[in-house]
């Protein structure tokens, strides 16, 4: 898969020093998704059992033991990631995930 910017997720890890012990996390997620070929739900939960899916081919991965939310959307034919939103619960529960 190719992803839709690296770039989103090291200013996340870069902006607040609390956030640096998300980095090895988001590097290994980074690494398999882009070594993945997607092409159906299914598949993303073949390799990420506690990822959750909503409208608009939009997936939330769980990061850090659950720390940390990471929100995509997915053009499977395509086989491209976007990054649209990373944060912790919180900052996920401000954000309508379907629009984002």
């Amino acid at each position: 898969m190719r992803i839709i910017a690296k770039r989103t997720l090291r200013e996340f890890w870069k902006c607040d020093p609390a956030y640096l012990n998300c980095r090895g996390p988001l590097e290994a997620w980074h690494a398999i998704v882009a070594q993945s070929d997607w092409k159906t739900p299914a598949k993303i939960k073949d390799q990420f059992r506690h990822a959750s899916f909503i409208k608009g081919n939009r997936v939330v991965f769980n990061i850090a033991g659950n720390k940390y939310r990471l929100l995509v959307k997915i053009n499977y034919p395509h086989g491209v990631v976007y990054i649209r939103f990373i944060g912790t619960h919180a900052q996920y529960d401000q954000i309508d995930a379907e629009t984002v």
